[in-house]
């Protein structure tokens, strides 16, 4: 059932990278805006004359905190409509309609195996709301492999709060990878993050009695990496539904 269309007030903006921005939005009709990591809101932006042509949606990319604010972070896109608004005419003060939570992109009810996390530009939203929500509830978990893909250091998204939390967690690794930068430090890798899940899985499957490793794989991003992932993982011996996607774009 679709949630009800509420006002949120923006109440803080920061630039994250030179073309990212995130967005903190207080929800005002409610005093704790209830999702699950993973799931996302839709925004009706007065940029159309039609409404089905105003409606953004966003991975939300904080966590369930009690409270009734929500952080988005969204990438200004060349021709997009909806983010030349968000940047230009919105500021702190503004009001935005906005629908949610949607969105069935979740963790299971038990983690029961390692998680891949492989994400692209502001795929990592979920990611992030994922990550912190298994650590601050202390839900049983085994691994946790964040491999995030973007082009230059400039471009990762949260990434000094990644490798502070994988220093303080060691069931949690933050495996960035940029496609144009050079080799370096073993902290990055360099490339794509298709070579980056093949090389654990098979690390891993050589400890695992049969070769037989349990795992389970959630993408979030572009289609074209989304695509190319699936057919990877799925070339690799895995089911179906040990793979979750969210499209964007």
């Amino acid at each position: 059932m679709l949630q009800p269309w509420q006002t949120g007030k923006i109440i803080r903006i920061a630039d994250e990278t030179d073309a990212t921005r995130r967005f903190w939005i207080q929800l005002t009709e409610t005093d704790n805006f209830d999702f699950k990591p993973g799931q996302f809101v839709t925004l009706d932006l007065p940029i159309h004359e039609q409404r089905n042509k105003r409606w953004r949606s966003y991975s939300i990319a904080s966590w369930p905190d009690g409270t009734n604010v929500i952080e988005l972070v969204i990438v200004l896109l060349e021709g997009g409509l909806g983010t030349q608004y968000l940047f230009h005419e919105v500021t702190v003060g503004s009001e935005v309609l906005l629908r949610g939570p949607q969105g069935v992109f979740v963790l299971p009810e038990t983690i029961e195996t390692d998680l891949y996390f492989v994400c692209t530009g502001t795929g990592i939203a979920p990611f992030r709301a994922m990550t912190h929500h298994i650590l601050n509830l202390d839900i049983p978990h085994k691994e946790i492999f964040l491999i995030f893909g973007c082009r230059k250091f400039s471009d990762a998204l949260y990434g000094a709060e990644m490798r502070e939390l994988t220093e303080k967690v060691t069931s949690f690794r933050y495996i960035p990878t940029f496609s144009r930068e050079s080799p370096g430090e073993h902290l990055y890798r360099t490339g794509y993050v298709h070579a980056v899940y093949e090389d654990l899985i098979r690390e891993k499957q050589t400890t695992v009695p049969g070769g037989q490793y349990a795992a389970n794989f959630f993408l979030c991003g572009w289609k074209n990496m989304i695509d190319e992932a699936k057919q990877r993982i799925l070339s690799l011996g895995y089911e179906k539904k040990s793979i979750h996607l969210e499209l964007y774009g």
